[in-house]
């Protein structure tokens, strides 16, 4: 990397999981935010996708002293439907949401003029590629009008655009606002997600994969096409890992200029007498579910595990965790009650009113529930891959099995009925934490785990997993990271080593367990975003340097 140069007067960072919590960009964003503000203050502005019309918004507040002239002039000038505030963050960062369904009708023409100017084949688009698209188109026109309206043509000024859906916004802006130095983040490639996802071998295979082949084979033509038209044409193109920069190269073929790893912020994490409260609440609230929907009592002193993240059954190893979790079930050498728990969203129809009853009601249950398997009750039960999966395995959650499976497919947002708490204010519940991911650009569950103080399980093909690695961790899981060797064929393998971590660490005495604790904490000290925003600067300087090249 290149010594710092200079720096910008202004941020725009755009995203479809501003203010919108649905993957691990949003944690990426609002962890991020705190470090920059205090740098840039209130000129690193957040713009996000207002999808919420009249509902409440969880972390955005109004702030009416916030650009009020601006908003003026945007509303009635240029036709934007806007709302202006703060995301109720670390940092809180002034944020833009903006309604794009009004821009619909303008859909044909700027798919056109993407065409004719950068050649994104948007013919073959379906899905989410219209909303995504239509909102970056939104996202430019937004940065358009506050650029002209404060006059920032004298200012060093930086867009930068995450993951495909803002590709068009990205090439939006560098069409019309030539000045503004662009960024595009791609924090997994489109095209490598889909290769993986369609049980295809990516790794072994990736040095022979044509990405705009592969694009036709699998029907993602125009998502592939607009992510790689946008890594070629902006001022700076980065990821996330070094794993997903060789992805880069094959299927975008295109190299990062400069990999920009995920940090967190410690200030999601409760220290001291706090942390420890809440690591209480957390556990009984999860034993007691557990006893509610098992009808059985658990022992206080359980080994509490659990994955989470997307569901995607095969790229975040949900498959391979259930396997290791049916190889522990049948070892004889658990001596104590583990129960694991998938925190996974799925396609919930809702919570289970019996459950619910039980816990809100404390009612004794003397005998497990029906489907004492799941907390919620979902949408076409029976075609539910995990439910299947621990189905065929022949898991009973019966009082006998000392390991009982839990699977949690809601959205834990503190409203989902049953638990009723936060991601976090469960996850602080836990003894370890699996992510035996296939495919994972940089994996955030395993970094927020350690920066709560619980050990964690991930493979080498996750960007988190070499960066551990890099650090001098992830042998055994006595480190607080086991990284396992994961490739396209060792299934059973990585099964095992993940029930052989979790046998070892059911064993461990407190001594070794606040050992290992402290060396989860000592790894996250080293992930946090003051330690990596050095990175963003870097991508900052280059991007401005190509721009003022175009410029001369």
């Amino acid at each position: 990397m290149n010594e710092k140069k200079e720096g910008p007067d202004f941020i725009f960072e755009s995203s479809w999981e501003v203010c919108n919590k649905v993957g691990g960009i949003y944690t990426v964003l609002s962890t991020k935010a705190r470090t920059l503000t205090d740098t840039f203050n209130d000129n690193i502005i957040f713009i996000g996708p207002d999808i919420w019309r009249n509902n409440p918004i969880s972390d955005f507040k109004e702030d009416k002293n916030l650009f009020p002239n601006w908003k003026i002039h945007a509303s009635s000038n240029d036709n934007l439907k806007i709302k202006v505030g703060r995301w109720d963050v670390p940092g809180t960062p002034p944020v833009i949401l903006v309604d794009y369904k009004p821009f619909f009708d303008k859909k044909d023409a700027f798919y056109f003029s993407m065409w004719e100017e950068f050649k994104v084949d948007s013919m073959n688009a379906y899905g989410d590629y219209d909303d995504s698209c239509i909102f970056a188109y939104a996202t430019g026109k937004v940065i358009e009008s506050f650029y002209n309206f404060h006059k920032l043509q004298d200012k060093k000024v930086i867009a930068l655009f995450n993951e495909w859906m803002l590709g068009m916004g990205a090439l939006y802006v560098k069409q019309n606002l030539p000045s503004i130095a662009t960024i595009f983040t791609t924090h997994a490639t489109s095209i490598g997600r889909s290769i993986a996802g369609n049980d295809k071998p990516l790794y072994s295979y990736l040095d022979n994969y044509n990405g705009d082949q592969m694009a036709r084979e699998l029907n993602m033509e125009a998502k592939h096409s607009v992510e790689k038209q946008a890594a070629r044409h902006v001022d700076c193109f980065t990821t996330v890992s070094d794993i997903t920069a060789i992805e880069c190269e094959r299927l975008l073929e295109k190299a990062p200029h400069i990999v920009t790893p995920n940090g967190f912020e410690r200030d999601f994490v409760p220290e001291g007498e706090a942390y420890m409260k809440k690591r209480e609440d957390a556990r009984n609230t999860l034993i007691n579910v557990a006893e509610k929907l098992l009808g059985t009592d658990i022992h206080p002193n359980a080994l509490l595990i659990s994955t989470s993240g997307r569901y995607e059954y095969r790229n975040k190893g949900i498959d391979v965790f259930i396997e290791a979790i049916d190889m522990i079930r049948n070892t004889d050498e658990l001596n104590r009650d583990v129960i694991a728990f998938i925190m996974v969203p799925a396609w919930v129809r809702y919570a289970r009113a019996d459950l619910k009853a039980a816990i809100e009601e404390n009612i004794p249950v003397h005998s497990p529930m029906q489907m004492p398997f799941c907390t919620h009750w979902l949408n076409h039960m029976k075609y539910d891959k995990i439910l299947s999966y621990i189905n065929l395995k022949g898991f009973t959650n019966g009082p006998g099995e000392k390991m009982k499976i839990i699977f949690v497919p809601c959205y834990l947002d503190g409203n989902d009925g049953i638990f009723n708490k936060s991601y976090y204010d469960l996850l602080i519940g836990m003894d370890a934490t699996v992510y035996p991911s296939y495919y994972e650009p940089w994996g955030y569950t395993p970094l927020e785990s350690i920066a709560f103080g619980i050990p964690t399980i991930t493979t080498n093909l996750a960007g988190f997993g070499l960066w551990a690695r890099k650090e001098g961790v992830g042998e055994t899981i006595d480190q607080g990271v086991h990284v396992i060797d994961r490739t396209d064929y060792n299934y059973f393998d990585v099964a095992k080593s993940i029930m052989q971590s979790i046998l070892s660490l059911s064993k461990e005495n407190k001594a070794g367990l606040k050992a290992i604790r402290d060396r989860c904490y000592n790894l996250a000290y080293r992930a946090e975003w003051e330690k990596f925003i050095r990175y963003y600067t870097y991508a900052f300087d280059i991007a401005l340097q190509n721009a003022r090249k175009r410029k001369c």
